[in-house]
C-alpha cells in the first residue's frame, strides 16, 4: 500500500468520529500548549531580568565584608581604591526603611546612607540640583537626594530643591531630586532617600561597612578592577571566605544558568502532559482497532500485509499527533502575543521550542500508537473475520 493512500485512510477514519477524534487529539493539545507557554514564561523572566541587570551597567561591581566583626573598614580605605587598578568610583552603602516628615504629611521609603560617586556607579541622573559630595559627607551635612515618588507623596510637586524633610527626628535640607527611574530589580528607586553616609552611620547606629560598590573604567576593565578589588579585600582579611566579589557580568551568567534550569524543569514538568496526551492516543486507537477488526480481517484476506495495516493505524496516530501539536502550538502563540500583554507576564516564545514540542507529539504519537498498530497487525483473517 502507498503512503499517500494510507495517508487518505487515516484522514477519512478520523473524520467518520469527529468528537473521539478531537478528545484524543486534547491531551496533545494541552501538553504541547503546557510546554510551550511555560517555557515561553522561563524564557521572558530571563530576558526581563537581564535588561534590568544590564539596565543598572555591566561595569558595577559588588563588594561584601562577610567578617564585620574580625575587620573594619573605614570610609579612608574606600577612598584609597578609588582610581587604582581600573577601579573609576567606590561607594559604601548602608539602608534602613524610615519615615519622612514634611508639614503634616509623611511617607515611609527607603533611606539609604552614600557617599559621593554612588550615582555614578548606579547610574542615575540628577533631574534637579546636585548629588552628596564629598564635603557633605566628612562635615556630616544635613541633606538629602530624593526620588521623584517622595516628592509626589510629601510635597505633591517636584519642585522640591531647598525644602526641608525630618529623617528620624532631624530636619534635612533638600539638595537633588532624582531623575524618574521607574521599578529597578527588587525596588523602586523612585522612592528612595539619600544621605550622607556619616549621618547614615549616626542615625542607623551602624558604624560597619558591610556592602560597597565600584564601577571600572569601562565594560573591558571590569576584570582587572575586580582583581584590585579582590586584592584589596585579601589583604584586608587574610581570608578569601570573609569577602565576595561580584560583577554585574557574573551576576548575568549566574542569571542565565538559574533560568535555562528553570526553563528545563518547567518544561519537563509540562511534558509530563504530552506523556498522557499519548495514553489517551493509544486507548482510543486500541479501541479503534476492536471495532474495526472486520475491516482489518477482510483487508489482509485481499492480500494486505502486515506492514500495511500497521502503517494505516501508526498513521492515524501521527495525524492526531500533529494537528494536536499544531492546535497547541497556535494557543501558544496567541497566549504570548495577546493574553501575556494584558495581564503583565513576560513571554518570549521561540520557534525552536515550538518546533521541539511539535516534534515530541509526534514522537508520542509514533510511541503510543505503535502498539494498537502491532496489535491490529497480528490479527488473523479467519479470527477477524468471525468477531462481531
Amino acid at each position: 500500500m502507498k503512503l499517500w493512500q494510507a495517508i487518505k485512510m487515516a484522514f477519512k477514519a478520523i473524520a467518520s468520529n469527529k468528537m473521539r477524534a478531537f478528545l484524543t487529539m486534547l491531551g496533545i493539545i494541552i501538553g504541547v500548549l503546557s510546554v510551550t507557554v511555560l517555557i515561553a514564561i522561563g524564557q521572558g523572566s530571563t530576558v526581563q531580568i537581564t535588561e534590568r541587570i544590564t539596565a543598572l551597567g555591566t561595569n558595577i561591581i559588588t563588594v561584601q565584608n562577610r567578617a564585620v566583626r574580625q575587620v573594619r573598614l573605614e570610609l579612608k580605605d574606600l577612598e584609597s581604591l578609588r582610581g587604582k587598578g581600573a577601579v573609576n568610583c567606590v561607594a559604601p552603602l548602608i539602608t534602613s526603611s524610615m519615615t519622612l516628615k514634611a508639614g503634616t504629611n509623611t511617607y515611609t521609603a527607603q533611606v539609604q546612607g552614600t557617599t559621593e560617586g554612588y550615582d555614578i556607579i548606579r547610574g542615575y541622573g540628577i533631574q534637579r540640583g546636585r548629588f552628596i559630595t564629598a564635603s557633605d559627607v566628612h562635615g556630616r551635612s544635613y541633606v538629602c537626594v530624593v526620588g521623584v515618588t517622595v516628592a509626589d507623596e510629601l510635597f505633591g510637586q517636584r519642585n522640591v530643591v531647598g525644602e526641608k524633610i525630618r529623617i528620624n527626628g532631624m530636619q534635612y535640607s533638600i539638595v537633588g531630586l532624582f531623575e524618574e527611574m521607574g521599578t529597578d530589580v527588587g525596588a523602586s528607586q523612585d522612592e528612595c532617600v539619600a544621605i550622607p553616609f556619616t549621618n547614615a552611620q549616626r542615625s542607623f547606629r551602624n558604624t560597619a561597612i558591610t556592602t560597597f560598590y565600584a564601577n571600572a573604567y569601562g565594560e573591558e576593565y571590569v576584570d582587572q578592577a575586580v582583581k584590585t578589588l579582590e586584592a584589596f579585600m585579601l589583604d584586608k582579611t587574610g581570608n578569601e571566605e570573609y569577602y565576595a566579589v561580584t560583577s554585574q557580568t557574573q551576576l548575568l551568567e549566574s542569571m542565565a544558568e538559574v533560568s535555562n534550569t528553570l526553563s528545563l524543569m518547567l518544561g519537563g514538568i509540562a511534558a509530563i502532559s504530552l506523556l498522557v496526551g499519548g495514553i489517551g492516543i493509544m486507548n482510543i486507537m486500541l479501541v479503534s482497532v476492536s471495532e474495526r477488526t472486520r475491516e482489518i480481517g477482510i483487508r489482509k484476506a485481499i492480500g494486505a500485509r502486515r506492514t500495511d495495516i500497521m502503517m494505516q493505524f501508526i498513521i492515524e496516530a501521527i495525524v492526531l499527533s500533529v494537528f494536536g501539536g499544531l492546535v497547541g502550538i497556535l494557543l501558544a502563540w496567541f497566549s504570548c502575543t495577546t493574553i501575556a500583554p494584558r495581564i503583565g507576564v513576560a513571554m518570549v516564545m521561540s520557534s525552536q521550542v515550538a518546533f521541539l514540542a511539535l516534534l515530541f507529539s509526534v514522537f508520542i504519537g509514533v510511541l503510543f500508537g505503535s502498539y494498537p498498530a502491532a496489535k491490529a497487525s497480528r490479527l488473523l483473517p479467519i479470527d477477524a473475520l468471525r468477531y462481531e
